[in-house]
């Protein structure tokens, strides 16, 4: 007669995280080292649900023989971010006593992987929706990208602004993986062809590894139409900034022309005119303005004013330096995209752009036979309770993590082109 085993907790959680790890998309391609931070224990205590992480120190560079004094040298700031472990997700499930004698394959292929798609989807889904930190965005919005041309203005913008060419990653919506591997299938290279023709694969175009999620967000722009800045002078010190969220920091940004009760939302991108990006590096002046994003949402008044939180800092000298010069009073600001209208927002970033964290959780000390798995840096929890009633075994299967967008410079959004 055959025998099956009969599964325990452990047993399903090992499965599940396995499934998991293997669905996830976005959260493979970013840093993951934070999590060693949470592990960190002070005089016993844990660290809590949240570490500061540095910004990195910049400098200007002496021309000459003759060092700086100290008094009139260069200061080592390092501003920080805050990481915080913060979306507990989980799915719920049930096995009947019958179930639970069945082999770990089949419980997998019926139970444990359907629920793990959904719960990768839902990592990767806050993961992309860092977008709205990202203040770069080239091609035009709204056309897909059918063309090596069309994908080539992503890494061409992270080369220009000294990006690192390691460990780039690319995530397209469906529609735009597709008509990028339809685009390679005439090329003369047999490879190339071969796999985007019969497998749908892309592989890595242009030092960027290429990767499709359903999960590619949408932002829908605010309605505000075109503005101008409302006063000269615009501009901040890195000292007064670099403690804010983001990369080198977020100011405000007085405006006026938006359309009365015109919205600007979070993640809306648009440039001035006469402000241009420079290198990070060199500071030379680049030949594309700078772009900057909206960090929160805003109304303008019946006037059509309003003062916008944006990103980048608008810094124009020292070595943390983020524009070519300060926005004059009544400079135009143009939107990147058309007011009121939703874009596909695919992603093209160096690994250090974004981090995902995620950490064991706690075994509760009333629940009975709680399993917890890590994989690769994944980890699961897993608790049975059981329905009399019924003769059900209930399962709850959680995950604790926190995602965070470390330095924006890094990545870039893009669309294609006419």
């Amino acid at each position: 007669m055959a025998t099956n085993t009969i599964l325990n907790p452990s047993i399903i959680a090992k499965a599940a995280v396995r499934i998991l790890d293997n669905e996830l998309v976005m959260a493979r391609q970013v840093y993951r080292a934070y999590e060693n931070e949470f592990e960190k224990r002070i005089n016993g205590y844990s660290v809590g649900d949240t570490i500061s992480i540095r910004k990195p120190a910049q400098f200007a560079v002496r021309t000459g023989a003759v060092a700086n004094q100290p008094s009139g040298g260069q200061d080592v700031l390092e501003g920080k971010l805050t990481f915080q472990i913060n979306k507990q997700n989980g799915v719920d499930f049930a096995f009947s006593s019958a179930d639970l004698t069945l082999r770990i394959e089949e419980l997998s292929d019926r139970v444990i992987r359907p629920a793990m798609v959904r719960l990768a989807n839902q990592v990767d889904q806050d993961l992309m929706a860092l977008y709205k930190d990202v203040y770069n965005w080239v091609g035009t919005p709204g056309q897909i990208i059918n063309s090596f041309p069309d994908f080539q203005l992503a890494p061409e913008r992270l080369d220009n602004t000294a990006v690192p060419q390691n460990d780039r990653s690319a995530v397209f919506s469906p529609s735009d993986f597709w008509a990028i591997a339809g685009s390679q299938t005439a090329l003369f290279m047999q490879q190339i062809g071969t796999q985007a023709y019969r497998r749908g694969e892309i592989g890595m175009m242009g030092g960027v590894d290429t990767y499709m999620a359903q999960n590619v967000p949408v932002h829908t722009t605010g309605t505000a139409t075109n503005g101008t800045v409302n006063g000269a002078g615009q501009n901040v010190t890195y000292n007064s900034v670099m403690n804010t969220e983001s990369v080198p920091g977020i100011q405000n940004l007085i405006t006026a022309g938006n359309g009365a009760a015109g919205t600007w939302k979070k993640g809306d991108v648009f440039t001035i005119a006469g402000v241009f990006a420079v290198n990070p590096v060199t500071k030379a002046t680049l030949a594309f303005l700078q772009q900057f994003v909206v960090q929160a949402d805003v109304t303008a008044d019946g006037a059509g004013a309003a003062t916008l939180s944006i990103a980048p800092a608008i810094i124009i000298s020292g070595a943390f330096q983020s524009v070519s010069a300060a926005p004059a009073g009544g400079a135009a600001i143009t939107k990147v995209g058309a007011s009121n209208t939703g874009f596909v927002q695919n992603m093209v970033f160096q690994e250090n752009a974004f981090a995902l964290c995620m950490v064991p959780m706690v075994r509760p000390p009333g629940a009975v036979d709680v399993a917890r798995e890590t994989y690769k840096g994944i980890s699961v929890r897993l608790i049975p309770f059981y329905d009399g009633v019924n003769d059900l075994s209930q399962y709850r299967l959680d995950v604790l993590y926190g995602v965070k967008t470390i330095d924006p410079r890094l990545a870039t959004r893009l669309s294609g082109s006419p």
